[in-house]
């Protein structure tokens, strides 16, 4: 990269959304606008109060704002607690946080702003739901041809065998919101689609999180202490041994592109049914249409990725 990318990360903190914000904390290449906040990983008070305490503990300087508490769809979701625990960090124990680096806005008009301030400039890297990113497109339609690109973690397509974690269709992001992720889908900006196909060779084992917590100090024990819950749920449930850094891997793919296989294409999500939450790529080489994809945006689907580039990237970077 010959000069700084402009990022608003948009984020349900979550303990693979504390291994994305440490990731972009460290990282010169990026100038953090703003942390964007929504209902996800736990309530929005919760996610809120996760992101200020993580900005301070990370020594960020870019604001928190609030987003949505609430999905476009207009289903409550179960927060998965079971995953990311009660307080959606792991239940650790999280000291008061200071509000001071509380912006005022919520998290879609702020999106709005910073977009129009600098034009062509802004990267958005969204974690959590789409609901902060529909209800900016909702508002000001607009600010889709302004925004450089949008890179999400969240979807899956059936790349190794790998489809949703919510249901066998859905992955828990798009599942969370489906109407949201599908107007976003549907905007005139780039998306780039890093989904469950690739995120799961992302895994994070008691050796390399023990690593971490030698390497970087405060905050790496901080990611490995967190992780213990979430290890809990990856070994028990998932018979995976580690972690899966889901959310790193949407910061990777802004600096490092060309690590990654892709697809392009069309995506539809489906909104409703038993196979709410799903997305659908149609690929740009099928001959033939159908209405459902008609008109749409080609969009950007991750479909493999150097996981061991990633990792060792990752290593370095926080520990730098």
């Amino acid at each position: 990269m010959d000069r700084t990318m402009k990022v608003i990360f948009d984020t349900d903190p979550g303990i693979d959304d504390a291994m994305a914000l440490l990731y972009l904390s460290k990282l010169p290449q990026i100038e953090l606008l703003g942390i964007t906040t929504v209902v996800g990983n736990a309530s929005i008070e919760k996610t809120t109060r996760n992101a200020l305490y993580l900005r301070q503990q990370f020594g960020i300087s870019a604001p928190v704002v609030q987003g949505a508490g609430e999905t476009l769809d207009g289903v409550k979701k179960q927060e998965p607690a079971i995953v990311h625990g009660d307080d959606g960090l792991g239940n650790i124990d999280i000291p008061e946080v200071d509000r001071g680096g509380l912006d005022g806005r919520v998290a879609s008009q702020f999106i709005i702003d910073t977009v129009k301030a600098n034009p062509g400039e802004v990267t958005i890297i969204a974690v959590g739901r789409m609901t902060n990113l529909a209800l900016a497109l909702r508002a000001e339609p607009g600010i889709a041809k302004q925004v450089k690109q949008v890179i999400i973690m969240g979807g899956a397509f059936g790349y190794k065998g790998r489809s949703g974690n919510v249901t066998p269709l859905a992955e828990a992001n798009i599942y969370g919101d489906p109407v949201a992720a599908d107007e976003m889908f549907a905007a005139e900006w780039p998306v780039v689609v890093v989904g469950l196909d690739v995120t799961h060779d992302i895994v994070l084992d008691t050796d390399y999180l023990a690593a971490l917590s030698r390497d970087v100090g405060a905050n790496g024990e901080l990611l490995r202490k967190m992780s213990e819950h979430y290890a809990h749920f990856y070994n028990n449930i998932m018979g995976i041994n580690g972690v899966v850094g889901h959310d790193l891997l949407a910061v990777t793919y802004a600096l490092h592109p060309e690590w990654f296989e892709t697809r392009r294409g069309p995506i539809v999500t489906i909104t409703e049914g038993l196979a709410t939450g799903q997305t659908a790529q149609m690929p740009e080489t099928r001959k033939g249409g159908d209405p459902a994809w008609a008109g749409r945006p080609v969009q950007t689907i991750c479909t493999d990725v150097d996981g061991a580039k990633v990792l060792e990237h990752f290593r370095v970077t926080v520990a730098g």
